[in-house]
């Protein structure tokens, strides 16, 4: 599923502060491209995270919506309502597969030499295995 959420940038002289008001969350980078960067990893994480405890995921609001939350999120030192407006975009599906790193059991089957041998020498077959298809497919 694809999210494009809304968010608040300001500039404090050294870094980039960044708030979603509909997952409220901050984070933060050193340039506005690196603040896109990390609200991105941000929502992905969040999306998951709530999908991971079968939380609902606020769909994301219009421009009107997120100014009126980060007016009244405001204090005297960060008023988000007055920095840069952007929507970001995740695709929660591809954030989690690129992230998710659970281990996966596979029964995989091999000639017996060289399952022999591979023993003998303390080959760790699942490592192998991983190493193979990760330099086959994510080239």
């Amino acid at each position: 599923m694809e999210y494009a959420y809304p968010v608040f940038i300001i500039n404090d002289a050294k870094d980039y502060l960044v708030y979603i008001p509909d997952l409220k969350i901050y984070t933060e980078g050193k340039s506005y491209v690196e603040a896109i960067k990390m609200a991105r990893d941000a929502i992905g994480l969040a999306i998951i995270t709530k999908q991971d405890f079968h939380e609902i995921i606020p769909e994301p609001s219009d421009y009107q919506t997120a100014l009126r939350q980060a007016i009244e999120n405001a204090d005297e030192d960060l008023d988000f309502s007055q920095g840069l407006f952007s929507l970001v975009d995740v695709d929660a599906d591809e954030y989690r597969k690129k992230h998710d790193n659970r281990m996966v059991r596979k029964n995989c089957t091999i000639p017996f030499y060289l399952n022999e041998k591979a023993e003998k020498a303390g080959i760790n077959f699942s490592r192998v295995l991983a190493d193979a298809l990760a330099a086959k497919l994510l080239q």
